[in-house]
């Protein structure tokens, strides 16, 4: 299928954060850089990510219920490029980074600005994507003045 380019012109100006979603599976972590992130619900608090079907963090996640939602700022871009550039399949992309784990055991990185730790409640197909929608179980501000990135491709992974 192709997408009008119209259709694709007017969708590229909807506006997105940046963040790196972290997953465990078993001993594994793993995480990828993503901007389709948004909450979902006051009560319970819920928040939608939207996984590639292809991405390594997929599976993780479909297999083990749980992520973690670290939400980056102005002094992240270096982070969210490291997290997105590279697969995780043939990568430790925690190999040289710093991170504490809360109730899910995904990783939280220590440089973002705030973090959700969550379980899933249900995921959804969305054409080359699903949907993970997850109860955030845990959560915190790490740099209580900073504010959320906005996600440009043209200049993000420049």
């Amino acid at each position: 299928m192709t997408v009008k380019h119209e259709i694709s012109h007017a969708q590229k100006r909807i506006t997105h954060g940046v963040y790196v979603i972290s997953a465990k599976l078993g001993d594994k972590v793993n995480a990828m850089t993503a901007a389709w992130v948004c909450r979902a619900s006051f009560e319970p608090p819920l928040v939608t990510i939207s996984v590639g079907h292809t991405r390594h963090s997929h599976d993780m996640i479909r297999d083990s219920g749980v992520f973690a939602v670290n939400v980056l700022g102005p002094d992240n871009v270096e982070t969210g490029r490291h997290f997105g550039l590279k697969t995780g399949k043939k990568t430790d992309k925690f190999a040289d980074r710093d991170y504490d784990t809360k109730a899910t055991g995904c990783p939280i990185l220590k440089d973002a600005i705030a973090w959700m730790d969550c379980k899933v409640v249900s995921f959804h197909d969305a054409g080359d994507h699903t949907l993970f929608i997850g109860e955030v179980i845990d959560g915190g501000v790490l740099k209580e003045d900073a504010k959320g990135i906005i996600y440009e491709k043209e200049s993000f992974f420049k």
